[in-house]
């Protein structure tokens, strides 16, 4: 590929909608594209670390439908970001665009599709999203990490690609340390457990875990953890720790979870596709706990699929009291329950998303060049 093609990733509010970006962006800088990434103000905090990108900030809105006046406002914000998309695009035309979901990633599409530029979707949860639900009609292909998609009509079925989940490579090629789990846990008489809660921190997992691994310590289940929490919840965790002579690590957000991965024996973890797909590929046991509160359930979604998969345990957060301290007993005193997840998750790779990805870039390419 001689020429740069110009690729713009729009790009999210949340971590699951930058992660995939900045991943395919890496994957797009390492075929010589010339990259651009396209988000709104929520999706930058995450990228202000990520120096080598190319970033641009534009205005979005949900449709806010607490009353009359707000959702007038969100159309005139939506129309406005609309505009400004438009204008965006005019000036930095792209031979190519990536929507990796959100609403922030809807009026940049929109645009492309006025100004004929071709455009492609990507959906990594259970169950299409509302922004990816709207663009469907719209866009050339939409990519999705399961076959297994809720909420697409027959008549766009053709328009799905079944990718893969877009994680790092590093993740993909990840090798745990290939010592039994039931032999490790057995000679350290310890389960290290890495709580994970999501690009936005689990509030409630600061909240709730700490009392039933105290619970766990004062029925001889030896502990270490490795716990992702929100920076003013580090001391009040800290001080719990310290006085339970619990082995704690306190970690904020972090770009680089396989320091952590090499760690532990399992994980618990909110159930977005993107850090459950993570887990998998690095073949860390893990115990999901959906945001009850997610967009159309689909962490619940997300969590059933893996679970069905024998790739994971599920516990709904009402009911994290009464059965986590029992789930890790069980593997406390039986640790083949882990060494079957592992089984399981070893037969699942992600290794062809980046060809599939490159097998349809192709196609649009050549098609348009």
């Amino acid at each position: 590929m001689n020429k740069k093609i110009k690729a713009l990733i729009a790009i999210g509010g949340t971590g699951g909608h930058v992660f995939p970006g900045c991943n395919l962006a890496d994957h797009l800088f390492e075929r010589n594209y010339d990259v651009r990434l396209v988000t709104d103000k929520r999706g930058y905090k995450y990228l202000t670390k990520f120096l080598n990108l190319n970033i641009s900030i534009l205005p979005s809105s949900p449709i806010i439908k607490k009353n009359i006046f707000t959702i007038i406002f969100s159309y005139i914000l939506i129309f406005f970001s609309f505009l400004r998309s438009l204008i965006f695009l005019i000036f930095n035309r792209p031979s190519i665009i990536f929507g990796m979901g959100g609403y922030a990633s809807f009026p940049i599409c929109i645009a492309a599709y006025i100004l004929k530029i071709k455009f492609i979707i990507y959906e990594n949860n259970l169950i299409i999203g509302k922004a990816n639900r709207y663009l469907l009609p719209f866009t050339q292909k939409m990519f999705v990490s399961y076959k297994d998609l809720e909420g697409v009509p027959k008549k766009y079925q053709n328009k799905i690609f079944e990718t893969g989940n877009i994680i790092k490579k590093q993740i993909i090629n990840f090798k745990k340390n290939n010592v039994k789990l039931n032999v490790k846990l057995k000679d350290a008489k310890k389960i290290s457990i890495l709580v994970l809660g999501g690009s936005q921190a689990a509030k409630i997992f600061a909240e709730t875990l700490p009392n039933i691994f105290q619970r766990c310590i004062k029925q001889g289940i030896s502990l270490k953890i490795y716990q992702h929490c929100l920076p003013s919840q580090n001391e009040k965790l800290r001080l719990f720790y310290e006085k339970e002579k619990i082995e704690f690590e306190i970690f904020n957000f972090s770009n680089n979870l396989i320091e952590y991965f090499s760690k532990v024996d399992l994980a618990v973890t909110r159930s977005g596709s993107s850090m459950l797909a993570e887990l998998t590929n690095a073949n860390i046991p893990f115990i999901s706990v959906p945001l009850p509160s997610s967009t159309d359930n689909h962490q619940l979604k997300n969590a059933i699929f893996y679970q069905r998969k024998n790739f994971a345990f599920l516990i709904e957060e009402k009911h994290l009291n009464e059965k986590l301290f029992l789930l890790i007993k069980d593997i406390y005193n039986n640790s083949e329950i882990l060494e079957k997840i592992v089984q399981n998750q070893s037969q699942y790779s992600d290794k062809k998303v980046y060809d599939n990805i490159n097998l349809i870039l192709k196609e649009i390419i050549d098609e348009k060049y």
